[in-house]
């Protein structure tokens, strides 16, 4: 997990080549003004998911992991918290490969990290992450699928 300001992401490029291709998009877009949907950027190897997500707690967001894709999350009209477990710390569930995600059930993550707009959290299929942990009804947030 990474957790740093979004003007920081081209430091990170030699992690995932198409972490360039997200530094280029996020200069050319500006996410504030695009509408909610699902943006193709190249092909199924790096896509935008661009959402309105609900509210959820500490005590009904849920752990999930992905083993072929990497998420870039950017929170963009509050903050949102995180909740954060290593995957060798989770126990196993059942992987859903056409949606690429394992969920936790009731399981609780380990840790909490909260991060404002204009920051970003990479999660890497190692990193379980509970998103969507907000004070508001719902938040508007960007999340790039990139190919681990």
């Amino acid at each position: 997990m990474i957790i740093d300001t979004i003007d920081n992401l081209g430091k990170y490029v030699a992690l995932n080549p198409l972490f360039a291709d997200v530094v280029e998009y996020l200069k050319n877009n500006d996410l504030q003004t695009m509408e909610v949907g699902k943006y193709p950027i190249k092909d199924k190897d790096l896509f935008l998911n661009l959402s309105l997500a609900k509210q959820r707690t500490k005590d009904t967001a849920f752990l999930e992991t992905h083993i072929n894709m990497i998420d870039i999350q950017i929170p963009i009209t509050c903050a949102e918290t995180f909740g954060y477990t290593p995957l060798e710390d989770l126990p196993d569930f059942e992987y859903n490969a056409e949606k690429d995600i394992t969920k936790y059930g009731d399981t609780k993550a380990q840790t909490y990290v909260t991060v404002n707009p204009g920051q970003m959290a990479i999660f890497f299929p190692q990193d379980g992450h509970a998103p969507c942990i907000i004070e508001k009804e719902e938040i508007k947030k960007a999340i790039f699928k990139v190919k681990a």
